[in-house]
């Protein structure tokens, strides 16, 4: 990834956009005080997805101890476990082949954890033998990882295993639900990662939080700079009503447009099936509750997590905290049933999570059961993230 070359063109197309935006919110009335300025949404956008320099798109692996985050499937197995456990269970009660995809698969670990515990339950044999399987990622780099991690299944001739972008797997699924098979969708950590708007209200309307390009002699030295800007899509302020928003003066909030329309969309993919959405997140009221005054958007690098988008464009990962009142209102919306939404935690406990630890000795800390059951605990109570971690079924 060129930064540099990354932050040029960035600034060439705040140079070149017709949006302005403001130092402050009582511009000049000469208007002499308008910034060329980009929205905050395209602004991540370009950062994580630009093609050529996006920190999806280019680069090294991501996720992990090299990168810069980890996942639940980096703690042990469990939550890969329980997954296939319950999509066992649904799966096995269906007469058509299923087509089973991670999406947003990363470099496979979930998926190959999956698999692994299929293929140890004799019962699975009777609707694996038929399914499917697609590792779905935008990241060039992360697929050919999982390519890696699953070689000695492909050697094996597990020609149902195929890995695909998410372009290719929308039309597979396409194909698939004309041939009358069964979608299931797991996504770990996906919607966090699309591109935001962020609004914030000051001197009584909301504005939004655009992008402009910073001066020169700036001391942080920081490339760009935040612009206030009139709200660029109508959608914002209609779903921030639709989900009982009122934000108090200074309070800022994400609104992530693009994950609404993702599972609409693959409404429209899927004619039967259901999606596992697994990502850390509130329902609206906790996100536009008074101790949030700043949003939930975080940068993470060298898994560090730091509230500067603007310190390193391209060079770190960006998400905020998903809001599951937008997703359930959206899914519904667009014709999907909800058929679970509860915590991590509980949905671990749901799965019977608790009869998995295991009595020893304590003698070897690193023996399969002291390694599991602090895999256990680490998910159930690890700093609370069990309970901002939300497991949303989708059905249709």
């Amino acid at each position: 990834m060129n930064r540099s070359r990354l932050e040029a063109s960035i600034r060439d197309e705040i140079a070149a956009s017709e949006r302005r935006g403001w130092a402050t919110v009582t511009p000049a009335a000469d208007g002499q005080d308008a910034l060329p300025a980009m929205t905050f949404r395209d602004y991540m956008a370009r950062c994580l997805y630009d093609e050529r320099d996006g920190y999806y798109r280019s680069g090294a692996v991501r996720i992990g101890k090299s990168g810069d985050f980890y996942t639940s499937s980096g703690i042990g197995t469990v939550l890969a476990d329980k997954l296939a456990g319950y999509l066992a269970g649904i799966a096995g009660g269906q007469p058509r082949p299923a087509t089973i995809a991670e999406w947003g698969a990363g470099t496979g670990a979930l998926s190959r954890q999956m698999l692994s515990a299929w293929a140890r339950t004799e019962n699975a044999s009777s609707w694996l033998v038929e399914a499917s399987y697609l590792l779905v990622d935008g990241n060039p780099v992360h697929l050919d990882e999982a390519r890696s991690r699953f070689g000695d299944w492909m050697r094996e001739g597990a020609s149902r295993l195929a890995f695909m972008t998410p372009e290719e797997a929308e039309e597979t699924l396409l194909r698939d639900a004309a041939d009358n098979r069964f979608a299931m969708i797991v996504a770990n950590e996906l919607l966090d990662a699309f591109p935001v708007h962020r609004v914030v209200r000051v001197a009584g309307r909301l504005w939004e939080l655009g992008v402009a390009a910073a001066a020169e002699s700036n001391v942080a030295g920081r490339a760009f700079r935040y612009a206030y800007m009139p709200l660029s899509d109508e959608r914002i302020e209609a779903v921030l009503r639709r989900d009982g928003i009122a934000l108090r003066e200074g309070q800022i909030i994400e609104v992530n447009l693009e994950a609404e329309q993702w599972i609409a969309r693959m409404a429209g993919k899927i004619r039967q099936g259901c999606m596992v959405l697994i990502d850390y997140g509130h329902e609206a009221g906790e996100l536009a509750a008074s101790h949030r005054m700043r949003g939930t958007l975080l940068c993470y690098k060298d898994h560090v997590a730091r509230d500067e988008p603007f310190a390193d464009p391209g060079g770190q990962d960006m998400t905020a905290h998903v809001n599951f009142t937008a997703c359930m209102s959206a899914a519904g919306a667009a014709g999907w049933e909800i058929g679970y939404y509860g915590t991590q935690k509980q949905f671990l406990v749901d799965q019977g999570v608790l009869a998995d630890l295991a009595a020893h000795d304590g003698k070897n800390p690193f023996g399969p059961e002291a390694k599991r059951n602090r895999a256990i605990r680490q998910l159930l109570l690890s700093d609370g993230m069990s309970e901002t971690f939300k497991v949303l079924v989708l059905r249709k």
